[in-house]
């Protein structure tokens, strides 16, 4: 009689290669699925018997496009989170450590998962800045040589999304051009991820060109069309799981060219409604075929990344797998990763995450001496009024319209408090220049109090809004002293807050710690009068210089489709 590790008998399992579900014991040697037992008959000796009773058999969830710091936890806590969910394999992209801490963010991020339950690998950030130096000023910089030496990393997949997808399709000097001609020579295959919203037609064509041939953003149904008839391989976040798009690949049998992704998953809904499983069970509710939907999950998005030792339960492939009580209902009983338990709906363990960071990624937020003249703008005219640019928030989507102000002009001061407008400002904090950043913001945000976060995409630089300088300057003091994070303040009190001590972006505290807090602070934002789907992703995007289309950095105001800093007074 034969030996395995693990015997799991009377079990529904997922074929991947049939899509169906089949009846069989499955043996585990050494990690790796041995035998599909159809028969059921074949005698073993076991070093563990596992009776699943029915339940339904799927494999490991992988997903493939990914960033651990949108949960604003570290990759300990956050794999352990994952993991009861089902998720086994994830690709991360740190471009947001990358941004504060360079090369050395990343390889730290990648130390820190070392001891992870759940496999984590990574994608190359390529765009550290997202635009240039001209336009922010970030704490580390991930150039061609910095690519290069990532390469060497066994646990680097893939080049993370190129995200200056406009500029990178006309002539230009950016790091990942070197980098992409390089793997055109020396790495022909490796597989480059994507970010190009809106692009389409021949400007399509030149990014697909490059080799760039993925992508996860968000678009009309045509721009998908464009995408998969040429090529691209198609990751479905949440926010594109609309009818058509759906309806569009169920009726094309489009499931090879697409997998299911979480892109960003902030920690409250990480706890609250799950992860990758959450895509999937959506998906599946909204008429995505539940077999097509588990393949989208496992299979598709193992073969992009070039996993061929998973995503199926089938002889000689890695033993992660899940058994959920209703296939249609991704909550599952149990997890196993290599063959070993990670997760028991029955008895579920905490282990507490051990890891530190080197010393100074707790001491990243180190800003110029603040006084409250830096909270006024001086105006060098003899005008009793003049016209402001402003960001105008909108209530369902990041990006943002400008929006043309006139203020009234006190003492060569600009008297902005009765607007109808609130201040905006961007300190920078990396310890380089110093630079204060000045703007407004109107519309679907904050109608009173302050907020202010170092958690400020994707150069995380601080940056504070308010209705009086007071108020804000408490809110900038307050971060320093948390070495970041994210808060609220009104009539000289905080109201809420969230500490995110590692490197201004991270929090070492478990999901549910983390949640509360960032849910706190985000129903303080609403009862600011924040009007938005996501006010914290709203408000932590207003400096994105890469999000149309006007952003504020600590350069100033970003015109981003001009790709140049305007000035605040026209």
């Amino acid at each position: 009689m034969e030996r395995v590790s693990l015997l799991i008998k009377n079990a529904n399992v997922f074929n991947t290669y049939l899509k169906k579900f089949i009846p069989a014991d499955v043996s585990v040697l050494n990690g790796k699925f041995y035998y599909i037992d159809r028969k059921q008959c074949t005698p073993f000796q076991a070093d563990e018997v596992l009776d699943a009773k029915g339940r339904y058999m799927i494999p490991g969830l992988v997903d493939i496009h990914m960033h651990i710091e949108s949960s604003m936890m570290t990759p300990g806590p956050f794999s352990e989170c994952i993991a009861a969910y089902g998720v086994t394999t994830i690709v991360s992209e740190p471009h947001e450590m990358a941004n504060v801490k360079g090369i050395r963010g990343i390889l730290e991020m990648i130390s820190a998962a070392k001891d992870a339950p759940v496999d984590i690998f990574y994608g190359i950030p390529s765009s550290v800045p997202s635009t240039n130096e001209e336009l922010e000023t970030t704490g580390g910089v991930i150039d061609c040589h910095a690519m290069k030496h990532l390469m060497e990393e066994k646990d680097v997949l893939c080049v993370g999304e190129v995200m200056n997808y406009r500029e990178i399709i006309r002539e230009n000097h950016l790091e990942i051009a070197k980098f992409l001609e390089y793997l055109r020579e020396e790495h022909p295959g490796f597989v480059i991820e994507g970010h190009c919203p809106s692009l389409t037609d021949l400007d399509l064509a030149k990014f697909l060109y490059l080799g760039i041939n993925g992508d996860h953003t968000e678009h009309t149904l045509e721009e998908v069309k464009q995408r998969i008839e040429n090529g691209m391989f198609f990751e479905i976040q949440d926010k594109m799981l609309k009818p058509e798009i759906l309806q569009y690949i169920c009726e094309n049998q489009l499931y090879e060219y697409c997998s299911f992704v979480t892109d960003d998953t902030m920690t409250d809904v990480l706890y609250e409604k799950g992860q990758l499983n959450y895509v999937v069970e959506k998906a599946v509710r909204a008429g995505f075929p539940l077999e097509q939907a588990i393949y989208c999950a496992t299979y598709t998005p193992s073969q992009r990344m070039h996993l061929y030792d998973r995503g199926s339960i089938a002889p000689g492939k890695i033993a992660d797998f899940l058994l959920l009580d209703d296939p249609a209902v991704f909550q599952p009983a149990c997890v196993y990763k290599d063959g070993v338990q990670i997760f028991s709906r029955e008895a579920r363990k905490k282990t507490p995450s051990t890891y530190a960071f080197p010393k100074d990624f707790y001491d990243s937020v180190r800003l110029p001496a603040i006084s409250l003249q830096d909270f006024q703008i001086p105006v060098h005219s003899d005008k009793s009024h003049v016209t402001v640019r402003v960001m105008e928030v909108h209530p369902d989507r990041t990006q943002t319209t400008e929006k043309l102000v006139s203020m009234p002009v006190k003492n060569h001061l600009l008297d902005w408090q009765d607007s109808g407008c609130l201040l905006a400002m961007v300190f920078e904090r990396h310890g380089k220049n110093g630079n204060i950043g000045y703007g407004f913001i109107t519309g679907s945000c904050l109608k009173s109090g302050t907020a202010a976060t170092t958690y400020f995409h994707d150069h995380h630089n601080l940056f504070v809004a308010g209705d009086n300088p007071e108020d804000m300057f408490l809110a900038v003091k307050r971060i320093e002293e948390l070495q970041g994070g994210f808060l609220t303040v009104k009539d000289g009190q905080i109201l809420l807050e969230l500490a995110l001590p590692v490197c201004g972006i991270l929090s070492e505290k478990n999901v549910k710690e983390t949640a509360g807090d960032l849910k706190a602070v985000r129903q303080s934002l609403e009862e600011l009068g924040y009007c938005h789907a996501n006010p914290i992703m709203s408000l932590c995007t207003l400096g994105l210089p890469v999000s149309p289309a006007l952003k504020l950095t600590d350069r100033g105001l970003v015109d981003v489709r001009q790709g140049k800093i305007v000035p605040l007074i026209c």
